[in-house]
């Protein structure tokens, strides 16, 4: 034996402070982004039954959830509002003084160092429950554009700091940008949820946003699952059309999409870690079945390693908790 040759990968794993000291990869607060979900009505704290731990909340109890993530240092919220009224055409996404607007105003004035982003979508608002206007039961493209521009404007006026388009609209950043633009809101960025898939993992979201479609699906819209270059090319054109941020959603079956995307663009990259993914883990943790702590850890930990700059997930605050040992 005194003459094989082998090499000694062990020595760099030898303890618990050398381990540290050639980690390639961190998770930090920093990285997070915190989803809230916010209704109309009073004294309204509702856990939603599909995503243990996550409320909807009213805006006289907004307060509260907003000040336990400042108090873990937890840097940004993306706000869903949920509205009672719904039309064909969305029109509470655009009114400047609806549920999301509201509770991006009240935000910024009880937290004005906290970055809030603002879910530009009018799934939620329409009552047919798709992201645009619907003509003899197809969505158009071209005409959802001046809704979903209508839509970012009037977030930026109730002091949203980042727009986050997740309609998957073709020329949605574009117009998003023009809108804002020409509204005096150059300096306001686009987090585009750029490549989206038409995935089975978003159901427990449907529930907290009531955004079920009442017909069909979304995959003339959303993406294949099977598609991997269609996703660089989603991203090559709102890179084009004046994205700030690229998200890829879902995060953690399309982590080589994540990675093919980091490789490709020098944007920040955010990885949405999204509903069915969280909901999954609590299952399993509160059945005892898996350690929810180490499980969540190394998931978020593989977000980052395959490239992700950000990670929106309903894990933040616990993963803070667990990480700062609060």
């Amino acid at each position: 034996m005194k003459d094989l040759k082998f090499n000694r990968h062990r020595r760099l794993r030898g303890s618990a402070n050398i381990r540290a000291m050639v980690r390639e990869t961190t998770l930090q607060k920093e990285d997070f982004i915190y989803p809230i979900f916010v209704v109309e009505g009073e004294n309204v704290k509702e856990e939603i039954s599909s995503m243990p731990g996550v409320f909807h909340f009213s805006m006289d109890r907004l307060g509260e959830e907003l000040d336990e993530v400042v108090s873990l240092g937890i840097p940004s919220v993306i706000l869903f509002g949920v509205p009672n009224d719904k039309d064909a055409v969305g029109s509470e996404a655009y009114h400047d003084h609806a549920i999301t607007q509201e509770a991006i105003r009240f935000t910024k004035e009880r937290h004005p160092e906290l970055v809030v982003i603002a879910d530009t979508c009018l799934c939620q608002y329409t009552d047919h429950g798709h992201c645009g206007v619907i003509e003899n039961g197809v969505v158009l493209n071209d005409e959802s554009l001046d809704l979903l521009a209508r839509t970012a404007v009037s977030q930026a006026k109730a002091g949203a700091d980042i727009i986050a388009p997740s309609n998957m609209m073709d020329g949605f950043v574009a117009a998003i940008r023009y809108g804002l633009d020409e509204a005096g809101f150059q300096h306001i960025p686009i987090m585009s949820y750029a490549v989206k898939y038409a995935s089975a993992y978003y159901g427990p979201f449907r529930e907290a946003a009531h955004s079920t479609p009442q017909f069909g699906d979304r995959k003339t819209y959303q993406m294949d699952p099977a598609n991997r270059l269609e996703a660089l090319r989603e991203a090559a054109s709102d890179v084009e059309e004046g994205a700030d941020y690229l998200m890829v959603k879902p995060a953690l079956s399309y982590l080589d999409v994540v990675r093919e995307v980091r490789d490709n663009f020098d944007l920040p990259i955010v990885a949405y870690n999204v509903s069915g993914e969280y909901a999954m883990v609590k299952a399993a943790a509160l059945n005892g079945w898996v350690d929810e702590e180490k499980i969540v850890l190394e998931t978020l930990l593989s977000m980052k390693r395959a490239g992700a700059d950000i990670i929106l997930t309903y894990h933040a605050k616990d993963a803070v908790r667990w990480l700062e040992g609060k």
